[in-house]
Parts: C-alpha cells; sequence; structure tokens
C-alpha cells in the first residue's frame, strides 16, 4: 500500500486522562484503483510511535464475485511491511521471488531494507466467489544502520504465534513481547505488536516497560481513566504510566509500539528514510527500472509526479 501527503487524520476526543498523550480518529484516504483505507499514521503532530510510522485500517469490504483487490507493484526502501488480517485474504508477491497467500491471524512481515517492490492482490479463489475484507497494514520504519539491509520476507501462520487466552479476552503476540509471551518474529529494533479481543466489561492491562505504547481500537468501546473511547480511534499514551483499558463493549484492537528511533525520517509516497538524497535516488530508480521486477507481474504503479 502506499501512502502520499493529504489531509491529516483528525484529532478525536479530549483528553482527561493524564496518560494520554493524543487521541487520533483516521480518515479515509483513496489509493486509487476503487481500494480506500482509514489512516491513523503519520500525522502532523506525531510522526511515529515507536518505529510504527504508517498505519492504515482497510474495510469492512464485500467484493462480489469477481471482483478483487488490485495493488499493482509498488516500491519501499527504509521501512518493513506488516500485512495483519481479520477477514479475507491476499496474495502477496515481491521481487525477491516470495509468494504467499496471507490469511487471517498470519503475521507477514516484509523488510524493504535496500529496495524491494511488491503486489497485493486478491487470490483467484476468492476473487472467483467474492470475500469479505478487513485488516491493517503497518509501517515499520528501520533503526540508523538497519535502512540499507537486505530485503527479506518472513510469515508465519496463526498457529504459529502465541496466544494467551483469559476467561475474557483473548491475546496473540504478533511481534515482540506481551502479556509475558514473545513472538517468535525476527525484528532488527524493539517493537511489539498484539492483537486483543475482548468481551464486554473486561479489565486489560497495558505493558508499561515499552518506551513508546499506543491502542489502534479495530471496533467496539473502551473505558480509561473513566473516559469512553470508540473505534476506530488511536489513542497514544506518555511512557512509564500503567494503564487499564476496560471495555464497554466485545472490542477488538491493537496493541503497539516500541523504542523510539533516533531520529524523524523522511517519507514520501512508499519511501522512508533519514536522508532526503536516499529518497530522490529511490525515486529514480523507479522512474528508470532500477528495482527488481515482481516475478508473475507485467504492470506497475507510476511513480507520482
Amino acid at each position: 500500500m502506499s501512502w502520499m501527503p493529504s489531509t491529516d487524520p483528525e484529532l478525536g476526543d479530549p483528553k482527561t486522562c493524564d496518560a494520554l498523550d493524543l487521541v487520533i480518529v483516521p480518515r479515509t484516504r483513496d489509493l486509487g484503483d476503487g481500494f480506500a483505507v482509514r489512516r491513523a499514521l503519520p500525522h502532523g503532530k506525531r510522526q511515529m510511535v515507536g518505529p510504527f510510522i504508517f498505519f492504515d485500517h482497510f474495510g469492512p469490504v464485500q467484493y462480489l464475485a469477481g471482483k478483487g483487490m488490485d495493488v499493482r507493484p509498488h516500491p519501499h526502501i527504509g521501512l518493513a511491511t506488516v500485512t495483519y488480517l481479520f477477514d479475507g485474504s491476499i496474495m502477496h508477491r515481491d521481487s525477491e521471488g516470495n509468494v504467499q497467500e496471507i490469511e487471517p491471524g498470519a503475521m507477514n512481515l516484509m523488510t524493504a531494507g535496500r529496495g524491494i517492490a511488491h503486489s497485493e492482490r486478491t487470490p483467484d479463489v476468492q476473487r472467483r466467489d467474492g470475500q469479505k475484507m478487513l485488516g491493517l497494514q503497518s509501517w515499520i520504519a528501520l533503526p540508523a544502520g538497519k535502512e540499507e539491509i537486505a530485503p527479506s520476507f518472513q510469515h508465519y501462520s496463526a498457529g504459529d504465534l502465541p496466544m494467551i487466552s483469559e476467561r475474557d479476552f483473548n491475546a496473540r503476540v504478533i511481534a515482540g513481547s506481551a502479556f509475558g509471551i514473545t513472538s517468535p518474529v525476527s525484528m532488527v529494533s524493539p517493537w511489539f505488536y498484539t492483537e486483543v479481543t475482548a468481551k464486554a466489561g473486561t479489565s486489560v492491562p497495558l505493558d508499561p516497560d515499552h518506551e513508546e505504547r499506543a491502542i489502534y481500537i479495530v471496533d467496539g468501546e473502551v473505558e480509561i481513566a473513566n473516559e469512553r473511547y470508540e473505534g476506530p480511534r488511536l489513542l497514544i499514551f506518555r511512557p512509564g504510566d500503567r494503564i487499564t483499558v476496560k471495555t464497554r463493549q466485545p472490542t477488538r484492537m491493537m496493541f503497539l509500539g516500541g523504542d523510539a528511533l533516533e531520529g524523524p525520517r523522511h517519507i514520501w509516497w512508499n519511501f522512508v528514510s533519514s536522508s532526503k538524497e536516499r529518497i530522490e535516488q529511490a525515486k529514480q530508480d523507479w522512474k528508470t527500472g532500477r528495482f527488481a521486477a515482481v516475478p508473475q507481474e507485467h504492470e506497475f504503479i507510476p511513480l507520482p509526479e
């Protein structure tokens, strides 16, 4: 998926909880090719939460038989993409030769490093029959010294990821550590990402050990320090405070964050870098065809002008 400057997501509810730093209501953004998303990051008042520099929420959408998602091949540098689905399937293909059907609950981490191109399309069977789609895509900005690492792709099925099941809530640790358990996903900087589903009236703790933390409410409603917040919302917290999230309705949410990077990043289209010159080079590389091609693909998204 891709990014271009546009109107910032809206600031959300007034903050009466001292632990809250920012509340963001994602804005709808049309990516073209009939594909729309809700975008929570980046925001003019907050570029990143830990290394999370981009956060898109797509769906729920129902594709009719014969229709589907078609995000044509496009490039990335300086980041890793995390595609996480609740419903539906996406076929991932990239210029390293990886082909993977992404399914609900699976972790799919594509590290662009010095450069990768990929496409995201509805698989053939689901396109034939139609499918419902709901999911998230995030970008993880790479730390200094790791921005130009070799591109790679990791896939872990839902059954490969550790889960904690309590009486009233379940948590799947997608990356990093939470609730005392650790994901097998390899990372180049400390960050965490966890799906939490909870019944109404459940209290769920947010680990205070991570330097920067946020909760993205996909759907439902929560109460924090006697204030209520409904989805979709991104709630960004100050460091160190112990947070208890109480659900007012059945709720699905993502706990996310990690260590802050050593400095801000430049972001243009699908390129993230600490260097403006490196982004200019990436623009020219894509425009002149110097990125490797994605196998089985015969089209691409041109460089925005």
